[in-house]
């Protein structure tokens, strides 16, 4: 993996910089004078002041652009499930991945299946939109480790609270899968503390109360499910589905232990054909030890009717991918079930969003209509 500053706040480079910059966006709380006028005095106690008293917010001020070259999926995956942060990454939906060579012939074989598959049961697709969707059923197979390159934006402060929290995971890691996080993470707070020379020991989550979001140390039978106002509800999705879903920054993902990694996503189209299936298990199955991104692990998601909403918008469509638009449409029935008794008032919001896909929606104009329309959107099998 190799890491890149393509860009930064005020083109800071190092720490040295990066804390003069956020005391003097301290010292504008504290002063009369503006930022410009305080920046250019000398030196003053305000920084020893918010590092030791966990006043972390102006080290947010300062944003760095990275590049990422050959992270794994899960990696990004880390990163994107906390909040701070701006990501643009390569779409395995879109694009081929670097495979290894067994990934890459069961890749090959399991598109050329999807491909003839989605064919059959809907002629009307044009091709690109045929090889897109079976590049999208056929990445379930590739490992949740697959290198990928992207390009994130986060703060002075978020860099230095994931060295922290990779440091705590790295020293209380368990099993396999942990441990070929590893290297990841090792590789990670090497390039912030010795090569960009961007630690500050004192930006310590812990101070906060915070730790790593996405893996929980809750069992799904520790989660209580809740529909009002907010909900909190649990189910199985595959790690492919949950790239997508925790990229809705406004809900909180975690993962529930424990991942057994020996249960796996079925695509519906293959459900036709029994042989299909049998043949997709024993394939997924030869793999399970790279850690497929079609397994099956127990996701809790919670936030409010609100932000549900904001997300059934962009996921409650057939441009959306099927796994996460299926899992968005079972949660909403859920949810309308559950407060059609007890909450009114949320009961009839939500409502009006359950008459079909996103074309339906109240407000809503369709800018990319798709060849599914609005009556078999939600219908499809792929």
């Amino acid at each position: 993996m190799n890491i890149k500053i393509i860009g930064s706040t005020n083109n800071i480079k190092n720490k040295e910089d990066a804390l003069k910059f956020a005391q003097s966006c301290g010292r504008v709380c504290y002063s009369e004078k503006n930022f410009e006028e305080v920046n250019q005095e000398k030196s003053t106690n305000v920084l020893e002041r918010l590092l030791n008293s966990g006043h972390h917010s102006p080290f947010d001020h300062i944003m760095f652009n990275l590049e990422f070259s050959g992270i794994p999926k899960i990696g990004a995956m880390i990163l994107n499930n906390e909040k701070f942060y701006v990501t643009s990454e390569k779409s395995a939906r879109y694009t081929k991945m670097e495979l290894s060579e067994e990934q890459e012939k069961l890749y090959e074989k399991w598109k050329s299946v999807f491909s003839k598959k989605i064919k059959e049961k809907y002629s009307f697709l044009d091709d690109v939109k045929i090889n897109k969707l079976a590049q999208e059923n056929a990445r379930y197979l590739t490992s949740v480790f697959t290198p990928t390159h992207l390009v994130y934006t986060t703060s002075f402060r978020q860099l230095n609270y994931f060295v922290h929290w990779f440091e705590d995971f790295m020293n209380t890691m368990k099993g396999s899968f942990s441990t070929k996080l590893f290297d990841f993470m090792s590789q990670f707070n090497n390039t912030i503390k010795n090569k960009f020379d961007l630690f500050e020991k004192r930006l310590d989550p812990k101070i906060k109360k915070r730790k790593l979001s996405l893996f929980s140390d809750k069992r799904e039978e520790d989660i209580k499910e809740e529909f009002g106002e907010t909900y909190s509800t649990t189910y199985e999705g595959s790690f492919a589905q949950l790239a997508q879903a925790h990229r809705h920054r406004i809900l909180n993902y975690e993962i529930l232990q424990p991942i057994y990694f020996d249960d796996f996503f079925v695509p519906s189209i293959l459900k036709e054909d029994s042989k299909l299936v049998n043949n997709w298990i024993k394939d997924i199955n030869s793999v399970s030890s790279k850690f497929p991104q079609g397994t099956l692990i127990s996701i809790h998601e919670k936030g409010n009717y609100k932000d549900f909403i904001s997300k059934a918008t962009e996921r409650l469509c057939e441009h959306a991918q099927w796994e996460i638009m299926n899992q968005t449409k079972k949660t909403l029935d859920k949810y309308i079930n559950s407060v059609k008794s007890s909450n009114k008032k949320v009961y009839l919001e939500l409502l009006k969003y359950s008459k079909g896909p996103k074309c339906t929606f109240p407000e809503v104009y369709c800018q990319e209509p798709g060849p599914f329309g609005a009556k078999r959107a939600l219908e499809r099998i792929i």
